[in-house]
C-alpha cells in the first residue's frame, strides 16, 4: 500500500485467513479493498462489528432498496462533508441508479434531485436527524408514515443515517482517503 488511507500510524495488520479471505472476495467483486476496510485492518474485532453492522444495514433484509440506503449515505454525508463516504456513497448512487448526473445531485443537494414524494421524505428525515436530532418528533415520523414507509422502514432509515454519522465523524477525525478507483465509475 504505498497510498496513505489515513493520517493515522496505526500497526501493520496481521491478517486472519477469515480477513484475507474476505479481502479477496472485496477485491473480486468490487475491483478493489475499499479503504475503510483497510482503515480498520489493524484490529480484527473492530473491522468484524464494522463489516457485520454495515453488512446489515446496507445489504439485509429490508423494504428499502439498496440504491435507498445508498441515498441516506449520500445525504447524510453530504451534510457532514464526508469526503471518504462522498466519494466511495456517490459512485454507488451512480452506478445502482444508472444515472451518473443523480449521483453527482445528491452528492452536492439532493433536493435539486428529481426524486420521488417517498425518497424526499426518507432523506429529509435522514438529515433533521444528522443536523437536529433532538428536534425529532413524532410529526416527522408520521411524515415518514405517510409517505408509504412502515415503523421498521423508520428503524432502517434511522439506523443507516446514524450509521453515516458515525462513520463520517471518524472518517473526518482520521483523514480517511477513498480509493481512487471510486472517482472513475459509473461516469
Amino acid at each position: 500500500m504505498s497510498e496513505k488511507i489515513t493520517a493515522l500510524d496505526l500497526p501493520a495488520p496481521q491478517l486472519s485467513d477469515a480477513t484475507k479471505a474476505y479481502f479477496a472476495k472485496c477485491e473480486e467483486k468490487l475491483g478493489l479493498v475499499p479503504n475503510v476496510l483497510l482503515s480498520y485492518a489493524f484490529d480484527e474485532k473492530k473491522l468484524r462489528a464494522f463489516t457485520d453492522t454495515y453488512n446489515d444495514l446496507m445489504l439485509g433484509d429490508s423494504d428499502l432498496s439498496k440504491l435507498e440506503r445508498e441515498m441516506i449515505a449520500v445525504a447524510v454525508s453530504s451534510i457532514n462533508h464526508c469526503f471518504y463516504c462522498l466519494t466511495a456513497h456517490g459512485a454507488a448512487v451512480r452506478q445502482l441508479s444508472g444515472d451518473p448526473v443523480l449521483g453527482e445531485m445528491m452528492v452536492m443537494n439532493f433536493r435539486a434531485a428529481d426524486l420521488s414524494v417517498r425518497q424526499r421524505a426518507m432523506l429529509e428525515f435522514a438529515v433533521k436527524l444528522t443536523e437536529e436530532p433532538a428536534k425529532v418528533v413524532e410529526e416527522d415520523r408520521q411524515a415518514l408514515r405517510d409517505a408509504g414507509f412502515s415503523d421498521r422502514d423508520i428503524w432502517d432509515i434511522a439506523s443507516t443515517a446514524a450509521f453515516f454519522n458515525m462513520s463520517n465523524r471518524l472518517a473526518a477525525a482520521i483523514d480517511m482517503r477513498p480509493n481512487a478507483e471510486y472517482h472513475k465509475m459509473a461516469r
